[in-house]
């Protein structure tokens, strides 16, 4: 299982990920939207901003989500690691359950490019 330090390592991963993308991934990432997201396993929120191509996360929290975010995501600690490392699509994750994207419908189509 997956530790809080290696989910926030993923999502600093991701987030520079984001900054380097271009094209399609990098239009999808210039959101400037409030972000969450639930490490089911840990029962661990990451809270932030994407904004500017970047995941900034601004705290850590016990449990879910205290406000609705923009964008809010739910898995397992294991499941953000290996999507981040890609070992894991996460379209396909998304389809199955193992993964949970919330957001506005807008959000969803810009962020489709990210799938």
């Amino acid at each position: 299982m997956a530790t809080i330090t290696e989910c926030r390592g993923a999502l600093d991963r991701l987030s520079d990920n984001l900054a380097r993308a271009d094209g399609d991934v990098r239009g999808a990432a210039a959101l400037d939207r409030s972000l969450s997201c639930h490490v089911t396993d840990l029962d661990t929120t990451f809270t932030g901003r994407l904004a500017d191509g970047r995941i900034r996360v601004d705290s850590t929290v016990q449990g879910p989500p205290q406000a609705k975010a923009q964008i809010r995501l739910a898995m397992t600690g294991d499941d953000l690691v290996a999507m981040v490392d890609g070992r894991l699509n996460f379209a396909k994750a998304w389809a199955s359950g193992r993964v949970r994207l919330e957001a506005g419908f807008r959000d969803l189509l810009r962020l489709r490019s990210l799938l």
